[in-house]
Order: structure tokens, then sequence, then C-alpha cells
């Protein structure tokens, strides 16, 4: 099993989250997070002061796959964030190794 943590774009999560479960991911967890990659923030006009916003919103979304599923995912997450310009985010995919469904003490794969 494989967990997918992809960092994309506020706008784009209904997107996404509509494209994992056309590939047949059925739970995911989503966490509102601040950060900056290369674009490195940017900076806005408030009442005539310039600021500059280091940290900018994202979402982050998190989902367990099997290992049949990771590519389907994976590519599935690419097609629906991507925009083309700077700052559509991240994926990153980590080996788990135990999973445990607490309502039915389900293990690992019947778990996902």
């Amino acid at each position: 099993m494989r967990k997918i943590e992809a960092i994309v774009k506020p706008f784009k999560l209904d997107e996404v989250r509509e494209a994992l479960s056309e590939v047949g991911v059925t739970g995911l967890t989503v966490t509102e997070v601040k950060g900056f990659g290369r674009q490195k923030g940017h900076t806005e006009l408030y009442r005539g002061a310039e600021y500059v916003v280091d940290f900018l919103p994202k979402v982050k979304i998190e989902v367990v796959v099997t290992e049949g599923q990771v590519d389907s995912a994976i590519e599935a997450i690419v097609k629906s964030a991507r925009t083309g310009k700077i700052g559509d985010g991240k994926i990153f995919v980590t080996a788990v190794e135990h999973v445990v469904r607490i309502r039915t003490g389900e293990t690992n794969e019947a778990a996902v």
C-alpha cells in the first residue's frame, strides 16, 4: 500500500476529488495548509502599503491506495490539478506498512 500526499491549489480540490473518485479511490483526507516552493510568495498592496505574503494557501490531499491504484491515482491528480502555472503543487508517495480500520478491526488491504 502507498500513501499519496498531494499539495494543490485550493480551487482545484473539487476537480481532484472527482478525478480520484472516477479511478476508484474511495476515501481521502483534506487539510488546509500554507507554504511556498519556488514561487517564494508574492507582494500585495493593502491600503497603499506593500507587504509580502510569504506563505500561500494550499490544500493537502492524503489518500492510501493499493499498489495497483498508485499510477492511476497519481495520473488523476496531475491531470485535474494542473493549470500550467507556477505553484500547481507536488505529489509525494510513501510506503504504508500497516492499516487498521478502527470500527471493524480490519487490517491492511481490507481496511483501505
